[in-house]
C-alpha cells in the first residue's frame, strides 16, 4: 500500500486544510452585517450613477456622430 499513498496524500492535505478553514471562519456581527450591506448599496448607487451620466453623455455624441 505504500505506492499507493502519494495519491492520497493530496485528497488527505486538502481535507484538513478546508476543516481548518471552516473551523477559522465566523458569522459576521450585526454591525458587521450592516456596514457590508450599506458599502454594496453604495457601490451599486454610484455605479448606477456613473452609468446614467456616460449614458447622457453618450446620446448626444452618437447623434452628432451617426447625424440622424
Amino acid at each position: 500500500m505504500d505506492h499507493l499513498e502519494p495519491y492520497f496524500d493530496a485528497p488527505r492535505q486538502f481535507y484538513l486544510d478546508s476543516q481548518r478553514l471552516i473551523r477559522s471562519c465566523t458569522k459576521p456581527t450585526r454591525e458587521e452585517y450592516i456596514s457590508m450591506t450599506q458599502a454594496v448599496a453604495i457601490g451599486f448607487l454610484v455605479m448606477g450613477f456613473i452609468g446614467y451620466i456616460v449614458k447622457l453623455v453618450h446620446i448626444p455624441i452618437n447623434n452628432v456622430i451617426v447625424g440622424a
